[in-house]
């Protein structure tokens, strides 16, 4: 695949539309993000517009167009969880990718256009699993009733014309028992009493090797193409194999909720929230300014430029599942910027960035935020996960803000590299106790004190060289 994709799970404090102002969405962010209220406002002021603009009159709603928006910083600061967390609260199509990947034409790389397919598979993923729940009731029905087939013998064959009374009253008989028996077979499926039992089931398999062999990378387009001829070519085989009814159970319910899923519906809804609430956050926008070099790296890095532009200006890219306009496609992109600067970009490019946002360097309150505040904090990471184990963690008066300290000191005197470096600081000091945790035969608490921090990181924080191997 190319760049990152991260599919969207459910988020359970997601807002409805109405219900995200700027202001809401900013104390949402405010959970998972600690500080860059800057960046926290630009977003939510992008997503508010999106808002606004489905509102209007549609010949009115085609000419706005998004500001796309450009995160200066160091790595690790949260320019890439503002844009994931953003994308989670809205339920938005949501792509990322290192702009370094592609290169010109010409160069090893991939195909810009790529993203947008990307993109639109993300979204597609997205309204089948809403679809599913949808319909997952009545696939469930359909589900049992097949199950129920599989597990009693077939029902009785009706007479033939001209039948004697005692055999209309045996087949009568028979009819009643066998109902009986489905009644009696649907209550212990229901009650989980058959989960071990076997059954034989026709599952599909979709192994194309012809196909397999043209969808590799530098050929997405050919693949797609080429999947769309062939697919009634080959027609997917079916073969029986025996399966629990447990694992059948699930197979038999994909297969159903697929047959009662509007497959044209899906593809719709699918392009439109590609279109209309797509994200693509565009990671280290930065390796791609050329340095004014009329050949070598410059020139290909160039050439990304060149090739970024018509995506972010607006044009209209192939998938497997329709045409997607990009014209209102939310680009966010980001990089560190220390030895370039965003003018340094394609003017062109650098006119359909109108927004941006420098985010500052962690500061030690920051790390003592991070490590306690946000919904996701590390610690309490760290606290689930040895509570696994019956060692209970806690950390005494002052503790986090000497983990903090720390974190601060190496960032400043070895690589910036942000909130990443709390990772590498909490797994040095927990390692031995992650590592003995499994061998406890009681629960027991360990108590991370200043003194402890001190022995277990002091003096790898205080030799630089050393530091920049060990954290």
């Amino acid at each position: 695949m190319n760049g990152k994709l991260i599919p969207i799970e459910p988020e359970t404090g997601r807002l409805g539309p109405e219900e995200l102002t700027p202001r809401r969405i900013v104390a949402e962010l405010d959970r998972y993000v600690v500080g860059q209220d800057d960046a926290k406002r630009a977003v939510a002021v992008a997503l508010r517009n999106r808002w606004r603009r489905l509102r209007l009159p549609p010949e009115i709603a085609f000419e706005i167009t998004p500001k796309n928006i450009i995160l200066i910083g160091p790595t690790g600061v949260g320019k890439t969880e503002i844009a994931r967390r953003l994308a989670r609260l809205v339920g938005a199509p949501f792509v990322k990718v290192e702009a370094s990947k592609f290169t010109e034409v010409g160069y090893v790389g991939r195909d810009v256009e790529s993203i947008i397919r990307d993109l639109t598979e993300i979204a597609m993923s997205m309204v089948r699993e809403e679809e599913r729940k949808r319909v997952a009731a009545e696939a469930k029905k359909r589900s049992e009733e097949r199950l129920v087939e599989l597990l009693l013998p077939r029902p009785p064959i009706q007479p033939r014309s001209g039948a004697t009374e005692e055999e209309r009253r045996e087949y009568a008989e028979a009819v009643a028992h066998h109902e009986r028996s489905l009644e009696k077979i649907l209550g212990m499926l229901r009650s989980g009493e058959l989960e071990d039992r076997e059954v034989e089931v026709q599952i599909a398999t979709s192994d194309n090797p012809v196909i397999t062999a043209f969808s590799g990378a530098g050929l997405e387009g050919m693949g797609l193409d080429l999947g769309d001829m062939l697919k009634d070519l080959f027609p997917k085989k079916k073969r029986k194999v025996r399966l629990k009814v447990a694992e059948a159970r699930k197979v038999i319910e994909s297969e159903e909720a697929e047959r009662l899923m509007d497959q044209e519906k899906v593809i719709r809804e699918a392009l439109e929230r590609t279109e209309t609430t797509g994200i693509v956050f565009l990671d280290e926008l930065d390796k791609v300014v050329g340095g004014g070099s009329a050949h070598g790296p410059d020139v290909s890095r160039e050439g990304v430029q060149r090739d970024l532009l018509p995506l972010v200006e607006g044009t209209t890219v192939k998938t497997k599942y329709g045409l997607v306009n990009t014209d209102h496609i939310l680009f966010i992109a980001a990089g560190a910027f220390h030895h370039k600067k965003p003018s340094d970009l394609m003017p062109e490019l650098q006119g359909r960035f109108p927004i941006r946002v420098k985010l500052s360097s962690l500061t030690k309150e920051d790390f003592t935020r991070i490590l306690t505040e946000p919904k996701n904090a590390l610690i309490k990471q760290y606290q689930a996960l040895l509570g696994t184990e019956k060692l209970r963690l806690e950390f005494a008066s002052g503790a986090v803000e000497r983990l903090a300290e720390l974190a601060e000191y190496i960032n400043t005197h070895t690589q910036d590299i942000g909130a990443r470096r709390l990772y590498t600081v909490l797994e040095a000091l927990l390692e031995e106790a992650s590592f003995e945790a499994a061998d406890l035969d009681r629960e027991q608490t360990l108590t991370i004190t200043t003194s402890f921090i001190d022995e277990r990181l002091e003096e790898l924080a205080k030799d630089e060289d050393l530091s920049r191997y060990i954290l």
